[in-house]
């Protein structure tokens, strides 16, 4: 089979999770003996190119730097994303699977691809399940879990409240009838903005009718967010979860407490993205909480390459002070993680968004490090709480706090009766697997 993967960026400038899934499905596919081929917009470029990674060639197509409101709104079509369309008219594929949507990667290219005679997967990596969630993270108010229903006045205040407009007025705001809201569409401006967004999560939510309608298979990486998208009208018999799986050959877990029990001081550590949504700066304020007394040690580690990150990482600091506890060390390169993660104690990953694992996760299970996480998305289907791992509200630091204060206390009794629990970690060959047998499926 022809194989195109879409995905909204991809190496050598970026470095996240959902590139590095690509890049292990592609391996996967490639050694089963399939044409694979990888496609992603460039807000970077003026012209089309082509180069290849990894023995995959990467077909890069050019999109504005600023696009407008509507372009990324969806509601016009993105300039450049026509040389995609074109593209795949001329390669023919026989798949295309799409992997969650970023402007000049949307419900328009999923069109394209049906127009070029593909089967359309699409995987949906991000909160938002498709169209489902303007906020991007399936935490109501920013606070709790939502029950995944969409609907415009309720979403429109959600993603208002998120955008700094007090919980009342975005409240009253949101109560707008979406064909009100139309009437601000081309307005410029913050104020036009708010008044329009009722009338975009209606817009939205046609758009997830139309994508549910066009592909031939819509896939989610958690149970939980089946339940979701089949709850806003989703035809159940297009929806399936492929749940993650480590990218990489992980070597044998590192011995069993019998062998090596935990010792003082606790490593504690967290890898990962510095970034708001992964929870980083409730692990700050946890430890800041934590009596310096306890025999602790924290390591945080995560790419520094944007302004966002480093003014992350800067507030990070300013958290945890001069505490000596606490250090700060670079992104780990894929052949290091697993020798990393088994030097910890135990992996934080207090994410505040609804994600599909994060891998980090799977890949401490692997060589034997179990997980205090956040109780949403994949990490509550991953960590029985209590039993191989531990999990908090999202969101709450002092909580957290308190796990953290506890493993230091009685490590015998939390982290290594969590290490004999610990489940055995799904692979990218089955996760590839799964996607081949949805590949040739036939309706």
């Amino acid at each position: 089979m022809k194989i195109v993967q879409a995905v909204g960026w991809y190496y050598p400038g970026s470095l996240g999770g959902t590139e590095v899934y690509v890049a292990s499905l592609c391996h996967w596919l490639v050694a089963a003996g399939h044409d694979v081929l990888v496609a992603a917009p460039d807000a970077t470029a003026c012209e089309e190119r082509t180069y290849e990674y990894d023995g995959v060639p990467i077909y890069r197509y050019p999109i504005p730097l600023q696009p407008t409101r509507a372009e990324c709104q969806g509601t016009k079509p993105v300039r450049g994303a026509e040389r995609f369309h074109k593209w795949l008219q001329q390669q023919h594929p026989d798949i295309v699977h799409f992997h969650t949507f970023v402007t000049g990667l949307g419900l328009a290219e999923v069109r394209a691809a049906k127009a070029a005679g593909a089967r359309v997967i699409v995987t949906t990596h991000a909160g938002s399940l498709g169209y489902l969630c303007q906020r991007g993270t399936m935490i109501r108010w920013g606070k709790t879990l939502c029950d995944g229903v969409c609907s415009p006045s309720k979403c429109a205040a959600c993603a208002l409240q998120r955008r700094g407009l007090a919980k009342p007025l975005a409240w009253a705001i949101g109560t707008l009838p979406p064909v009100w809201g139309k009437r601000f569409h081309d307005t410029p401006g913050k104020l036009a903005t708010a008044l329009g967004m009722s009338a975009l999560i209606a817009h939205n939510q046609a758009q997830q009718r139309e994508l549910l309608a066009v592909v031939d298979a819509f896939v989610v990486l958690t149970q939980w967010a089946v339940e979701a998208v089949a709850a806003n009208g989703a035809p159940r018999e297009k929806l399936m979860c492929n749940r993650l799986g480590v990218s990489q050959t992980m070597p044998a877990r590192k011995p069993f407490p019998e062998q090596r029990p935990t010792m003082l001081p606790l490593s504690v550590g967290y890898v990962g993205r510095f970034d708001a949504i992964k929870g980083v700066h409730d692990l700050a304020r946890a430890i800041a909480d934590v009596p310096r007394t306890l025999p602790l040690q924290v390591e945080f580690r995560g790419p520094t390459t944007s302004e966002t990150e480093r003014g992350v990482l800067r507030e990070l600091r300013a958290t945890v002070g001069d505490d000596p506890r606490v250090t700060f060390a670079p992104a780990v390169t894929t052949p290091a993680m697993p020798q990393i993660l088994a030097g910890y104690d135990v992996l934080c990953c207090p994410a505040v968004c609804l994600e599909g694992g994060p891998t980090v996760a799977i890949e401490a299970h692997a060589v034997g490090t179990p997980v205090i996480g956040t109780r949403i998305g994949g990490l509550a289907e991953l960590i029985t709480d209590g039993v191989n791992g531990k999990l908090v509200r999202p969101g709450n630091w002092r909580e957290l706090a308190g796990v953290l204060r506890a493993i230091v206390v009685d490590p015998h009794g939390t982290i290594d009766a969590w290490r004999r629990a610990l489940p055995i970690a799904r692979t990218m060959a089955e996760v590839t697997a799964d996607y081949l047998a949805l590949y040739v499926e036939r309706h």
